[in-house]
């Protein structure tokens, strides 16, 4: 069975062929990961290797081929700060989460960032400027950015149309003959939403190899349609990592009939692992489960369809085999097997409240005092999206509290929100009013467009949404200065800010009314390390902090150094 399956598979992937040994390891150390490419984060698909650098910082990392250093990006989270190597054959490498550039490069940049007046910067490099060989010392490595622990990022994109590949196709050396690992099986009701629903989960075993069986092995449905999830994970020879799987194949009656592979995502679409995974169960505290079906909103995804979108219809009540063949991409294998038949039972459901919206159709809803608009993109599958309202005590809110759909319902694009305040405004209250979203203990806030008598705003998330006046500036907090210190035994200078409604919008920063580059990682802690910029003598310090509602905080402080 297992050949035969694996024969099948072929007819839906293709071969592929690229480049085996072009690319060095960028680190002089055995390449252990801790991810992989497709690996299931939060919002999105990761997006190259995390390669292991043995729990330290400042590990030397080296051009993985011939080519010139393209473009750098430094910021307080995501990549941190990162190099992007072009190379002559088409693709470009990506190292991320560096400490210290080269030296003729950090400085290059450091001008850069003191021209902008700006630490955080994406800059655009001529081929000429700073080429590289195969093996050229770029930086450094570190935990900036979105790391959460010492590590390199480590990405390969063709460079045309900017497009992330997985690394493992182009034969770095790593150590892999441990097939993945199956965990679960769901099974879906596929005439209604999968967000009005919770699936059916059925735990998996080994039962000789790499070939599973869910308990039970004979799976009796309810409904006519059912489609099908797995949670699976993958990992390397020597590693306990749980890592993300290749490829998986759908197969019915021993056709395949729907599958998803992890070659290669863009950006612009890493987003979508949330059409790809069961959002609503993720979001409630559950596993990741890997939809074996493509949703109707889930634009440019990983499936290639053979026999339609993986919604299985067994409304003959035969009893219909099924596999799901499991790949890492080096090749090796596990499968699922099991039979699935239905019951000619399918029971009665209540009409969910709310009202329905689809994908790929432009909808809103209004009442008195509050609009919203779901657009083109927004949606992954149909869903109905409940709407209600409620009083609002609190004396710096201004409208009444707007709960709209459900947060386990996931948006690819920003939807429009509409409100209207409970009493009339003054133009100065109206100049510093948010719009406030709020799921449990998570916020956000947007400065708002006024058209009339309507504040507008666009988020990414459902969840209730209220206006918010605030007139409360952020606060800025020295860390081991007042005004006056002497600080020449001091090697830095560190502030923090902080404001009311947990956001802050813009800090800048003079020293003897010129602009100075501090470090913001993480989004933390405001660092700047004395260098040539703050000679001895006497000096002024003024920091200037805005938050969202544009509140503006100024102070100075005079030290000595």
């Amino acid at each position: 069975m297992l050949l035969n399956c694996t024969n099948l598979v072929a007819q839906i992937f293709p071969p592929t062929s690229y480049p085996q040994g072009y690319f060095r390891d960028p680190l002089d150390i055995p390449m252990r990961l801790a991810g992989n490419f497709g690996e299931l984060r939060p919002n999105h698909y990761h997006m190259g290797f995390d390669i292991k650098t043995n729990a330290r910082e400042n590990l030397p990392v080296y051009a993985a081929a011939d080519g010139y250093v393209g473009r750098i990006k430094i910021e307080p989270f995501g990549f941190g700060r990162a190099i992007y190597v072009v190379h002559p054959n088409g693709f470009t490498t990506v190292y991320a989460h560096l400490n210290a550039f080269n030296p003729a490069l950090e400085k290059w940049v450091k001008d850069q960032q003191y021209q902008q007046e700006s630490w955080k910067v994406f800059l655009e490099l001529p081929a000429n400027l700073f080429p590289v060989k195969k093996g050229d010392f770029l930086a450094n490595s570190g935990n900036t950015g979105g790391s959460q622990a010492p590590h390199v990022h480590f990405e390969v994109r063709r460079t045309n149309g900017d497009v992330n590949l997985n690394p493992f196709l182009f034969g770095f050396p790593v150590d892999d003959a441990v097939p993945p690992q199956l965990q679960r099986l769901a099974v879906y009701d596929r005439t209604v939403s999968v967000y009005e629903q919770s699936p059916r989960l059925f735990p998996v075993r080994a039962i000789s190899g790499s070939t599973y069986m869910p308990t039970p092995s004979v799976i009796t449905v309810t409904s006519p349609v059912v489609s099908f999830a797995i949670g699976a994970y993958d990992t390397q020879t020597g590693s306990t990592n749980h890592n993300g799987i290749f490829e998986s194949t759908l197969l019915v009656d021993e056709q395949p009939v729907v599958a998803f592979r992890m070659d290669n995502i863009s950006y612009n679409d890493t987003r979508d692992l949330n059409a790809h995974i069961d959002y609503k169960t993720k979001f409630q505290g559950g596993p990741f489960l890997q939809f074996l079906t493509e949703l109707p909103g889930y634009a440019n995804a990983i499936y290639r369809r053979n026999k339609g979108n993986g919604a299985i219809d067994v409304s003959d009540g035969a009893v219909h085999t099924v596999s799901i063949v499991v790949k890492d991409a080096i090749g090796n294998t596990s499968t699922l097997n099991f039979k699935i038949q239905y019951s000619g039972t399918d029971p009665e459901r209540p009409a969910p409240a709310g009202k329905k919206f689809y994908p790929q159709m432009m909808d809103g809803f209004e009442s008195a005092d509050c609009e919203f608009y779901i657009g083109e993109r927004c949606l992954y599958d149909s869903v109905h999206i409940r709407y209600n309202k409620s009083a609002n005590t609190n004396t710096e809110v201004v409208s009444s509290i707007h709960t709209i759909g459900a947060p386990y319902i996931p948006l690819r694009d920003s939807f429009l929100i509409r409100l209207q305040p409970t009493r009339p405004l003054t133009d100065a209250e109206r100049s510093r009013t948010v719009m406030q979203w709020f799921v449990g203990t998570k916020k956000e806030v947007q400065k708002v467009q006024w058209q009339g008598n309507w504040a507008s705003a666009r988020f990414r998330d459902f969840g209730s949404f209220q206006l918010v006046v605030d007139t409360e500036p952020p606060v800025i907090v020295p860390i081991g200065f007042t005004d006056g210190s002497n600080m020449s035994k001091a090697v830095r200078i560190a502030f923090t800010v902080k404001d009311n409604l947990e956001e802050f919008k813009k800090v800048r920063v003079l020293l003897d009314g010129k602009w100075l580059r501090f470090t913001n990682d993480k989004g933390k802690t405001f660092l700047y390390s004395f260098d040539e910029k703050c000679m001895g003598g006497q000096h002024e310090l003024k920091i200037h902090a805005e938050d969202e509602a544009g509140n503006v905080t100024e102070k100075t402080y005079n030290f000595t150094r």
